[in-house]
């Protein structure tokens, strides 16, 4: 766990893209670094990396290093490399316990890197590359891409094949400082990067045989890299939780709010670790050369490790968490627990998930849970998982919507709760049914009395033969057909109710299903949607390995809420009848209920305006008479 401390933003190179090329006149002091590498150590960190402007040049660098060893943590530095040229500064680092470098090299030959940095920098900037080579570093040389070095991208590979241990990064140019002021200088088209991003990592690694050195890319979408997605790379690959600036008082998480993930994005299946666009190329550029992939499947959970106990806590006690300052936990991937009067703290390092869909998941929808199990995916929800919600202390609190939060454990099963709607809709079932995606068979005995007693004839519909193959030996009251939903031939108009129970988010195309569904079911016939939004579960370490490297992979396409599911149908011209969301205190589990409209797919618009939400039940009905 890396913090990272900028001492100042003075150097001695003049990069054209320079981030902190407004402040270079700022210098924190000796004794403010020293205080900040003993936050570190207080907030348990177990490296410090320093950073600038140009660290190397502060007189009290080896002072530094010596300050943050004896404190228990290794060193690193975020650096120009030109002063590791001297040996005997690098040997001296590491004997005070130097373990990280990341060093900036933006061309493979003289002309071009010192025409980047503006500066005669590259004889010692190589020199530094050789110097750290073969020292047993985690080491990272990183090229900022812009409109001068773009066609040279390969000399930069030829340059670092000899050094087998390295990281070589291609990183996309910031619009900051320099970035901002030089836009039209600097920048060229995303795509046109990734283009030529993609041409040198496979030039990179057909002529170093895969040997080394490793490849990376930064603040490229990963659309536009493909099968390069997972070379991504950023400060979280790096292990980076906090940083605090030089005029900052206390550290901050590590975040990626100067980038976004526009309107296309929020399907995509890359979502998760995708860096998506700079705030400040989408305002120029636009967002028209994203391309999202639906192609991968998605964890529709996450894990929140424990790390430690973090303090006691007594009853009408003041908050800990508060007391030591809320700014170096991260909102959305840390999370206090209370058990008794102790609190626990733990931890999501997962890249499945974007950062503000865990902020959303955790604090907005409320969807958190201890994983009492043993198992490596939990099956049985109401056994298996713990709700907890955030803490009563936390309710006056003026901190209460910038902070982590004080969760507790509270009693009830709120899946067989929220599940009993879902048997009351089926209960009521008469007529032909298609279940679409039957899989699992969650609801199979309510469903098995109806066909039993001939109230309901039942189709199921299952994409994989196997599993179909099983459910028509344990269900002979069912026709099981073998298909997807999307593709599958079904005769128009001849069912009464289609059902959507749990399947919706493992479509490839919610569309094309929902037109398929459209086709089946008779005017006035019924859909019932019912699904999961992700959730993060609460495990130890141990646990959370089991479960990560377990059997369980990915199934879902999206975790889409209610919301969301919605706007297909309704696009589509079915009528909402019935809209239950995820919130705080609710499960995870949503549900929707649909009419087909005689003439779905032309629905009069002042039909749709006349769908009314009842404010008694939260609700969606529709007005007018059946």
């Amino acid at each position: 766990m890396k913090a990272l401390i900028k001492v100042g933003y003075g150097c001695n190179n003049h990069c054209t893209f320079c981030h902190t090329l407004d402040v270079r006149d700022m210098e924190g002091t000796s004794q403010d670094v020293h205080r900040k590498i003993e936050r570190a150590a207080q907030l348990k960190h177990t490296m410090v990396v320093l950073s600038g402007g140009e660290v190397t040049m502060r007189p009290e660098l080896v002072q530094w290093a010596a300050h943050s060893a004896a404190l228990g943590m290794d060193f690193g530095l975020v650096t120009n490399g030109r002063m590791l040229a001297y040996r005997e500064l690098v040997d001296k680092l590491i004997e005070l316990r130097l373990k990280y470098v990341y060093m900036s090299l933006h061309g493979g030959t003289a002309k071009l890197h010192n025409l980047m940095v503006r500066a005669d920098a590259f004889e010692q900037t190589y020199a530094a590359v050789g110097n750290l080579s073969g020292r047993g570093l985690d080491f990272t040389v990183n090229t900022v891409v812009t409109r001068q070095n773009l066609q040279h991208l390969r000399p930069m590979v030829d340059a670092m094949l000899p050094y087998k241990d390295a990281a070589l990064k291609f990183s996309m140019v910031q619009p900051k400082g320099g970035g901002e002021k030089l836009f039209e200088h600097l920048f060229m088209p995303v795509s046109d990067v990734a283009e030529r991003v993609h041409d040198a990592i496979t030039y990179g690694l057909e002529k170093s045989g895969g040997a080394g050195p490793r490849f990376a890319h930064d603040g490229i979408p990963l659309c536009l890299l493909p099968g390069y997605e997972d070379l991504y790379d950023d400060l979280k690959t790096h292990q980076f939780w906090t940083m605090i600036e030089v005029d900052e008082p206390d550290y901050f998480p590590v975040d990626d709010r100067n980038k976004i993930q526009p309107g296309p994005c929020s399907q995509c299946s890359l979502r998760g670790p995708c860096p998506g666009l700079f705030v400040g190329y989408a305002e120029e550029y636009g967002i028209g050369e994203l391309r999202p992939s639906a192609g991968r499947p998605r964890s529709n959970s996450f894990n929140f490790v424990f790390e430690r106990t973090y303090a006691r806590i007594a009853d009408g006690g003041p908050c800990p968490v508060f007391a030591d300052g809320i700014t170096p936990w991260d909102r959305g991937r840390h999370i206090f627990v209370r058990k008794g009067d102790r609190v626990g703290v733990y931890r999501c390092s997962s890249r499945d998930f974007a950062d503000v869909e865990i902020e959303t998941i955790k604090h907005e929808h409320g969807q958190v849970y201890l994983d009492v199990s043993s198992k490596s995916a939990p099956d049985d929800f109401a056994k298996d998982l713990v709700q907890l919600q955030r803490s009563a202390i936390c309710a006056p609190c003026p901190a209460r919507d910038r902070c982590a939060g004080l969760f507790e454990a509270v009693a009830g099963d709120v899946f067989t709760r929220d599940d009993a709607r879902v048997r009351e809709v089926l209960g009521a079932l008469a007529g032909r049914v298609l279940d679409v995606g039957c899989g699992e068979g969650p609801y199979a005995d309510a469903l098995a009395s109806l066909a039993s007693s001939s109230r309901v004839t039942y189709v199921g519909l299952e994409p994989d033969a196997a599993r179909a193959s099983s459910l028509r030996e344990r269900w002979p009251w069912a026709t099981v057909e073998v298909g997807e939903i999307e593709t599958y031939a079904l005769e128009p108009a001849s069912f009464d109710h289609v059902l959507v129970l749990r399947s919706w988010n493992h479509f490839h195309d919610p569309v094309a299903a929902v037109r398929a569904v459209a086709t089946a079911l008779r005017p006035g016939g019924t859909v019932t949607v019912v699904d999961n939004i992700a959730f993060g579960l609460l495990r130890g370490r141990e646990q959370a390995q089991r479960a990560e490297h377990g059997p369980s992979g990915f199934e879902h396409y999206r975790n889409d809420d209610a919301a969301a599911a919605a706007r297909v149908w309704l696009d589509a011209g079915f009528v909402p009848l019935e809209q239950h969301e995820v919130g705080p205190g609710t499960s995870n589990q949503w549900l929707l209920r649909f009419e087909r409209h005689p003439h779905v797919g032309d629905v009069s618009p002042a039909r749709t305006a006349r769908a009314s939400t009842s404010e008694s039940s939260g609700v969606l009905l529709a007005d007018e008479p059946r």
